[in-house]
Parts: C-alpha cells; sequence; structure tokens
C-alpha cells in the first residue's frame, strides 16, 4: 500500500514543480510578465518625451503663423541679417 502512495506523491511533485517553472520562468510568467512592464514604461517615458518636443514645435509653428517677428528674430539670430537702413555691431570678447 506504501508503493502507490510513494509514486503519487512523486508525480504530483514534478507536476507542481513543472508548474511552478512555467510560474516564474515561462511565457505570460511573472519574468515575463516584469519584462513587459519595464518596455511599457520605457516606451510611455519616451512618448512623453516626444509629446513635450511636439507641444513644443506647435507652438513655434502658431507664431509662425501669426507673427512676423518671430520670422525676424529668426532671420536676425540665425541667418546674421539686418534690416535696411540698419547698421549691425558686433562685439567680440
Amino acid at each position: 500500500m506504501k508503493r502507490p502512495s510513494l509514486w503519487l506523491t512523486a508525480i504530483l511533485l514534478i507536476m507542481l514543480l513543472t508548474l511552478q517553472y512555467r510560474y516564474w520562468f515561462g511565457d505570460g510568467g511573472v519574468t515575463h510578465r516584469i519584462e513587459l512592464e519595464r518596455q511599457i514604461q520605457v516606451q510611455r517615458n519616451e512618448n512623453e518625451r516626444l509629446q513635450a518636443r511636439n507641444r513644443m514645435m506647435e507652438a513655434e509653428v502658431m507664431e509662425l503663423k501669426q507673427g512676423m517677428e518671430t520670422v525676424e528674430e529668426r532671420a536676425r539670430h540665425e541667418l546674421g541679417m539686418v534690416k535696411q537702413g540698419e547698421t549691425l555691431y558686433l562685439l567680440l570678447e
């Protein structure tokens, strides 16, 4: 009588260990879930960074559409342009 219960215990123990392995390390297991959550957080951070950049670009586009002051400022700063009749003084340190 002891023999069948020993086999049954061994089989149940092997099944339990197999299920535990799949739970912790298999596809859809805890390790996989933790990695997916990490990837989601990385993607959320990237999305936030890109949304902030998009908001800045959108504000810049609105400025360019609404007034020539921004265009003039960019032309002066980036291209070194001056208005007709102005004199540009360049100070070197």
